[in-house]
């Protein structure tokens, strides 16, 4: 079964890089080797796992022509299981291209990770196509709220075109709940929404709470478990999460 996942949401401040780095962080956590292909031209989760985008020598936007994607990997300085395809200002320029590149480069590489991880922009484009024809696995991120979850159905109608035209190994293998306040009505009713969208099953648990500690970790370059007890309700859900998207990806 692949282990290739595509994080993704057309909306942007959902938290989806943050998820895809509490991901790499549960992983790294647990002893597993990942692989985070940023494919979203602020290129935010590059600089949280340490490299700086202007001074990255390639990256994802060279893979998506011809450059060997083992060329284009770099350390992160978050573990030595951690691995980074850098983002790149210069995807802006790639909302034209060929689907396929991406699937075809990651193939080279994607025995020697345990899961690679596709940090998708927040739009429906060229980027996001390409990394969902790369992708075994989609998993749509949004939060509880009236705009977290508009547009929702696009995303779905995205993962089924890429399905009937690129890639007919994609599925649609769950949703994440990014920001969930600890106490609110507003947000009751809207994962109430969700699960009449999607279905109960689709909806991945736990959900993540909302909590200042991942201003933190993002403002300080680091692993959301680097903070010890500090972090442990949040770092708890991440591991969860992460022995879910294991099962997903290797399923008994």
């Amino acid at each position: 079964m692949g282990r290739t996942v595509a994080l993704l949401n057309q909306k942007g401040g959902v938290g989806k890089t943050t998820v895809t780095l509490g991901l790499a962080s549960a992983a790294s956590q647990a002893g597993h080797r990942v692989l985070v292909v940023d494919l979203d031209p602020q290129a935010s989760a590059t600089w949280v796992l340490g490299i700086d985008p202007d001074e990255a020598d390639l990256s994802s936007a060279d893979v998506l022509h011809r450059t060997s994607v083992s060329e284009a990997i770099v350390a992160s300085t978050w573990s030595e299981l951690v691995d980074l395809v850098p983002g790149s200002g210069r995807l802006q320029a790639d909302e034209h291209g060929t689907p396929q590149r991406l699937r075809n480069a990651l193939a080279e590489v994607a025995d020697g990770y345990d899961a690679i991880l596709l940090d998708c922009p927040p739009s429906l484009g060229n980027l996001t196509t390409s990394g969902l024809t790369a992708a075994h696995h989609a998993v749509v991120v949004v939060e509880p709220s009236a705009l977290g979850l508009r547009g929702i159905g696009g995303v779905a109608d995205v993962i089924d075109d890429v399905w009937d035209t690129h890639n007919g190994d994609l599925e649609l293998s769950g949703v994440i709940v990014n920001k969930v306040p600890a106490v609110s009505s507003e947000a009751d009713r809207r994962y109430d929404e969700l699960t009449r969208i999607v279905g109960k099953k689709a909806v991945w648990q736990p959900v993540i709470p909302q909590r200042v500690i991942f201003n933190q970790a993002i403002a300080e370059r680091r692993p959301i478990h680097s903070y010890g007890s500090r972090s442990a309700e949040v770092s708890a859900v991440f591991d969860a999460l992460w022995a879910k998207l294991r099962r997903t990806i290797r399923p008994r």
